[in-house]
């Protein structure tokens, strides 16, 4: 038999069941959707989220206070001390650093004149616009003083200072910050979201003021900014004999960026193919569906197999013929579950392109391979069965 005439008859085969056929290949079509759909969400915040953890570079190294250790059978020691300001400022004189942020982060009521609202405070050090990739609007960001005796000065993200002085000039205006008076010498040009946080909707204050104002010892976090020719290894190792020599021992946690995103990276994977394995369960519907259909038409044309033997037609052939209608419901199934799902994402991205999607080519032609093979092995049982027919009785079924 020609391969013109093997396609022939399988299309003609489905559309004597059209209507069986139709509900086999809907059944594939979502199956394949929601795997194509949940991996692309899966992917997209993947990428979304490296790309929000990569904004500020990346050759950066964050140091926290504390650092858990075990001792024995089941103790477990929590040791946390302060990092302070003098530890930042002795990290700028590392060979390879290029930039030291000392950050203390919080909440406070920001007043300026008859206008408040609450927002976020950041306390930080003067070279944050630097390493953070920030530009002054107007004015300029925090000047370069010691850490410990910076004077109140603030500096506010653009959509701050629109709420508190509309299109009045800020510049050398005080503002109050739960209660204390800091002068506004800088105004930044809009920054966006990192991780869901307004960074235009933000004060940046010295890091010892935000220390004195929500009453820490110690640092949230100090990042360190480093230069490219140095490796991620390399740097947290000087700066954990730097911290060490200063400690007397080890009650930081050092974390660099690469640790981080591996880290992000591994956990995001996971979301991605568990959405990516709740598609595929779907397919297991249409593989029954299939498997059904065909078990119900070899019964159905018990003739038509006896004919084809009858006229020399092999077991091979019949087989052949059977397998074919499987592997044809799957890739139409797969083939209309995937061009539905790209259309949907298509008016997604156009109507809510903030919505993280990404479509990778691999996934839409495994999703079609996998339907594919599912539609292969559905229908294998039912085409064996048809192989073992015995012409004749076939024939004097009829």
């Amino acid at each position: 038999m020609k391969a013109r005439d093997s396609l022939s008859w399988v299309v003609r085969a489905l559309w004597m069941q059209r209507v069986r056929s139709l509900l086999t290949i809907v059944g594939f079509a979502i199956g394949i959707a929601a795997m194509v759909l949940l991996t692309s969400l899966g992917e997209g915040l993947r990428v979304f989220v490296l790309k929000e953890f990569t904004q500020f570079g990346s050759h950066i190294v964050a140091i926290t206070p504390g650092k858990t250790e075990t001792f024995g059978i089941g103790g477990i020691i929590n040791t946390t001390r302060p990092l302070t300001l003098a530890d930042a400022q002795s990290l700028e004189q590392l060979p390879g650093v290029e930039e030291v942020v000392p950050q203390v982060m919080g909440n406070s009521q920001v007043k300026a004149g008859s206008r408040s609202r609450y927002t976020n405070i950041a306390g930080v050090g003067p070279q944050a616009d630097k390493a953070w990739g920030m530009v002054a609007a107007s004015g300029k960001f925090l000047p370069v003083e010691d850490f410990e005796r910076a004077r109140a000065f603030a500096v506010l993200g653009s959509e701050l200072k629109t709420e508190l002085f509309g299109s009045a000039n800020a510049l050398g205006e005080f503002v109050h910050i739960g209660g204390v008076r800091f002068r506004v010498v800088g105004v930044m040009e809009s920054k966006g979201e990192f991780l869901g946080v307004d960074l235009d909707d933000m004060v940046y204050i010295p890091a010892n003021k935000a220390l004195q104002m929500f009453n820490r010892e110690s640092l949230m976090e100090i990042d360190i900014f480093y230069s490219p020719s140095l490796s991620a290894e390399d740097i947290a190792e000087r700066v954990r004999q730097h911290l060490i020599r200063r400690h007397g021992f080890e009650d930081f946690t050092i974390v660099t960026q690469d640790q981080m995103l591996a880290t992000m990276d591994n956990i995001l994977l996971i979301l991605k193919f568990a959405g990516a394995g709740l598609g595929a369960i779907s397919l297991l519907v249409g593989a029954v569906g299939i498997t059904t259909i065909l078990m119900i038409t070899v019964t159905e044309r018990v003739s038509e197999v006896g004919l084809l033997r009858a006229l020399g037609g092999t077991r091979n052939q019949v087989r052949n013929l059977f397998l074919g209608e499987a592997i044809f419901l799957g890739f139409a199934g797969g083939a209309c579950g995937v061009a539905a799902i790209l259309v949907f994402l298509g008016l997604v991205t156009l109507f809510v392109p903030s919505l993280p999607v990404a479509v990778e080519p691999v996934v839409v032609i495994g999703a079609l391979g996998l339907s594919m093979a599912i539609g292969l092995v559905a229908g294998l049982r039912p085409a064996m069965n048809a192989t073992r027919m015995s012409p004749i009785d076939a024939l004097r079924a009829e």
